[in-house]
């Protein structure tokens, strides 16, 4: 019998949920896998909406992941200088056959040092943030490089999962999981990227998050200062 394949998912305070759940959901299709959700203890983690998540792991008793996934949010802020999830990221990226992440969650990658010299995608609001960390911001859904696999923004999740069933397993069980899934996305508008939504959208937008990124941007600056 063949050793089934250990995927961890980062949960952490105010982790964007569907960055988290639209991974989740396509990993839990996988034929025979393990699925592990990890935080520092087992305690309910409130995520960025009403949902609360509860781990089933402990960094100290997760085993060596196949995956190790960082899901984005705002909770992502406060991961970029916290040195025990940096550290736990750094463990398991060396053993792990990849390295992953979906909106910011590339930004912990980045502050653990994961990120040198590969190209990572991210949320459009962060991709900036990238290179202070040694990466090349590609703005695509998904971006292979090597075993370091990441995700746009929160629904890109779901492609990038699909993407690395893909790679790890092939293209007839992603499909199958696409099709059980009905991943057929069809938008109602046509405003989900800063290059297509219209101007006072992004306007609007840019302008709720202003609080938001500043945080971020200032979080990323001292934990680029310790990596670089």
């Amino acid at each position: 019998m063949s050793t089934p394949l250990q995927i961890g998912l980062l949960v952490f305070p105010r982790v964007t949920q569907l960055d988290f759940t639209g991974p989740l959901q396509v990993f839990s299709s996988v034929p025979g896998a393990k699925l592990h959700l990890i935080w520092k203890r087992i305690e309910p983690v409130p995520s960025d909406s009403v949902l609360t998540l509860t781990p089933t792991m402990t960094f100290a008793d997760c085993p060596q992941l196949d995956v190790i996934c960082v899901p984005g949010g705002r909770g992502t802020d406060d991961l970029l200088n916290d040195e025990e999830v940096l550290d736990f990221l750094r463990r398991q990226a060396e053993g792990a056959k990849y390295v992953t992440s979906v909106c910011t969650g590339s930004l912990a990658l980045g502050a653990a040092g994961l990120l040198k010299g590969y190209r990572a995608a991210t949320h459009w609001s962060a991709m900036e943030l990238l290179s202070q960390f040694g990466a090349t911001p590609t703005k695509t859904r998904v971006c292979v490089d090597r075993n370091r696999i990441t995700g746009g923004g929160v629904t890109a999740g779901i492609d990038f999962a699909l993407t690395l069933v893909s790679i790890m397993i092939d293209r007839t069980t992603a499909e199958a999981i696409q099709l059980g899934m009905e991943y057929n996305p069809a938008p109602p508008f046509n405003s989900g990227s800063p290059d297509t939504a219209p101007a006072a959208v992004l306007a609007s937008v840019k302008e709720r998050i202003a609080p938001f990124q500043a945080r971020r941007i200032e979080a990323a600056k001292r934990a680029a200062t310790r990596v670089m």
